[in-house]
C-alpha cells in the first residue's frame, strides 16, 4: 500500500509519500497554495517536484487536510467567561479552528459587527449547564439570527432550552445543528460531540466553501483541518497502538505564517503536591492557537508583542532592518529567507519570540493566596512543568541552521511569574513536516503511522532519549 498525504497550508501545499511495505516516507515535496485560483494548481506542482525527486509515485490512497483560505474561522459564545466561554472555545480549538473572537454573557450591538466583520465559518452558540440559565442562550441565538452572513450555528449548550432554540433557527432559515452540552454539569467538561459537529461541517459545508471540492472527488476519506490532522498524530504519538508504545507526555509546537500552534499531551496534574486546582479540567490533548503571532500574515502583531528591541538584539541586528523584514513578511507571506541570510537570523528570532510566548499562554498559571488557614496555592490549567519532551515541527523549525536554540525558547522560567512551562525537556525535531500526514494516515493504519514517527523525529540533545 501506497499512501500520498496532502496538506493544502495557507502558504504551501505539502505531499508526503509513504510506502507501507517498508513503513518508510519515501518522499516530500511542497508547491505554494493556489487558493486564488485553483487549488488543483499548487497540487500538481508539488506532485511534480516530488516526481522529479523520486523518479514517480503512483499512490493506492490519497489522505488530505487543509488550512487553505485562512483555515476554519469560528466565533464561539458562551455564558461566563472562566466556564462555558472557555468550553466553547477549547472545543472549537481542539476541531482545528481558529478562534477569532469569544464572547460571553449576551451579545452586544457592537460584538454583533463584529462577528459580521470576521465573516467565520461556523459559530459555536453554548451556555448553561443542563437544566441551568436558558435566558442567555435563547437571547444570543436571536441575536445571531440577526447577523448577515452565510455561516451555520453549531448548539451545544443547555438541553433544557433546545426546543426553543430550534424554533428559532428554523423561522431565521440560518443553517444549525443541536449537539450535546459542552460542560452538561458544573466543571465537567464534554467537548467531544461539539468537536465531531464542527468536523462533519466543515467536511460538509466548508470543503466547498475553499474550493476543494475537486480535491474531495479524489479521495474516498474526507478531508479535515489541518491541525485537527496534526492533533490526531500527536495524540497517536503520545498514546502510542496495542502493539507500540508511545512517546508519553509531551509537548508540540508548530509556529507557522499565520498562526503558532502549541499541542500539549499531558494530563498536566500538579507535580508537587498540596496543590488546589482551579477553574475547569483541561483535556489530555490540548490545542491553542495564537492568531497574532504568525510568521508571515501576522508577522508585523508577533514583532509590536515580543518587542522590537528584544527581537533586535536576539539576531543581532538593528531595529529598522527588523522592522523592514517583518514588513516584507505581513506583505508577501510568499517570500523566504535565504539561507545564512541576515533575514533568516530575523525569522529565527521571530520564531523563538513566538514559541515562547505561545508556550506561556498555553501553560496553566499558578497562583499564590492567603486563606484563615494560611498559605496556600491554586493551579488553573495545566503544570506542564515535568513534561519531558517538546516536540517541534513547522517550516522554520524544518529549515533552522539551529532548531535546538529556537526551540528551547519553549522550555525555562516564564516572564510571566507562575507560569507553568516545562523546565527540563529533551528536545526533538519532525525534521520533514509529517505530524499532520502521519495523523491521516494513522486514521486508517496506526501502527504504519507511529512507525514512522518514532523513526523520523530527530533527537536534537541527549535529553530526549
Amino acid at each position: 500500500m501506497r499512501y500520498l498525504a496532502v496538506d493544502f497550508g495557507s502558504t504551501y501545499t505539502k505531499l508526503t509519500a509513504v510506502d507501507a511495505a517498508c513503513a518508510a516516507v519515501v518522499g516530500t515535496a511542497a508547491a505554494f497554495t493556489t487558493i486564488a485560483t485553483d487549488v488543483m494548481d499548487g497540487f500538481k506542482a508539488a506532485l511534480a517536484e516530488l516526481s522529479a525527486q523520486i523518479g514517480g509515485f503512483a499512490y493506492d490512497r490519497l489522505l488530505c487536510c487543509s488550512s487553505a483560505g485562512g483555515g476554519l474561522k469560528m466565533v464561539a459564545l458562551g455564558l461566563v467567561p472562566e466556564l462555558t466561554a472557555t468550553a466553547a472555545k477549547m472545543a472549537a480549538e481542539s476541531a482545528g479552528a481558529k478562534v477569532m473572537r469569544t464572547y460571553a454573557y449576551e451579545i452586544s450591538v457592537a460584538e454583533q459587527d463584529a462577528i459580521r466583520a470576521v465573516k467565520p465559518d461556523i459559530v459555536l452558540l453554548c451556555g448553561g449547564t443542563d437544566g441551568g440559565n436558558r435566558d442567555v442562550i435563547i437571547k444570543n441565538a436571536g441575536l445571531l439570527c440577526e447577523v448577515d452572513g452565510d455561516f451555520p450555528v453549531i448548539v451545544a449548550g443547555n438541553k433544557s432550552a433546545a426546543r426553543e432554540l430550534e424554533a428559532i433557527f428554523k423561522a431565521s432559515g440560518k443553517q444549525y445543528v443541536i449537539t450535546k452540552n459542552v460542560m452538561p454539569v458544573f466543571g465537567r467538561l464534554d467537548i467531544e460531540p461539539a468537536r465531531s459537529a464542527i468536523r462533519d461541517i466543515f467536511i460538509d459545508r466548508i470543503i466547498d466553501a475553499k474550493g476543494l471540492a475537486g480535491v474531495q472527488a479524489l479521495t474516498e476519506r474526507p478531508i479535515i483541518p489541518t491541525p485537527l490532522a496534526v492533533l490526531q498524530g500527536c495524540e497517536l504519538l503520545s498514546r502510542g497502538t496495542r502493539h507500540i508504545p508511545g512517546l508519553g507526555e509531551f509537548l508540540a509546537v508548530d509556529p507557522g505564517g499565520a498562526t503558532t500552534d502549541v499541542y500539549s499531551l499531558a494530563a498536566g496534574t500538579p507535580a508537587q503536591g498540596g496543590i488546589v486546582l482551579k477553574g475547569l479540567p483541561e483535556p489530555y490533548a490540548k490545542r491553542t492557537v495564537e492568531g497574532d503571532l504568525g510568521m508571515r500574515r501576522s508577522a508585523g502583531f508577533l514583532l509590536e508583542e515580543a518587542g522590537p528591541e528584544a527581537v533586535a538584539q536576539a539576531c543581532g541586528l538593528d531595529q529598522a532592518t527588523v522592522r523592514a523584514w517583518v514588513g516584507q513578511c505581513a506583505a508577501n507571506p510568499e517570500i523566504l529567507a535565504p539561507a545564512g541570510s541576515p533575514e533568516r537570523r530575523i525569522d529565527e528570532a521571530l520564531a523563538g519570540c513566538a514559541i515562547a510566548i505561545a508556550v506561556e499562554r498555553h501553560c496553566g498559571v499558578m497562583e499564590q493566596t492567603y486563606t484563615p488557614l494560611g498559605e496556600m496555592f491554586t493551579l488553573t490549567g495545566k503544570d506542564l512543568s515535568a513534561v519531558p519532551h517538546v516536540v517541534g515541527t513547522g517550516g522554520v523549525l524544518c529549515n533552522s541552521e539551529n532548531p535546538l536554540a529556537v526551540l528551547r525558547h519553549a522550555a525555562g522560567a516564564a516572564k510571566r511569574t507562575g507560569r507553568m512551562l516545562p523546565r527540563s525537556p529533551g528536545f526533538m525535531l519532525d525534521e520533514r513536516y509529517i505530524l499532520s500526514a502521519m495523523g491521516l494516515i494513522g486514521a486508517v493504519d496506526p501502527d504504519l503511522a507511529l512507525t514512522i514517527m518514532r523513526r523520523e523525529l530527530r533527537v536534537l540533545d541527549p535529553a530526549s532519549l
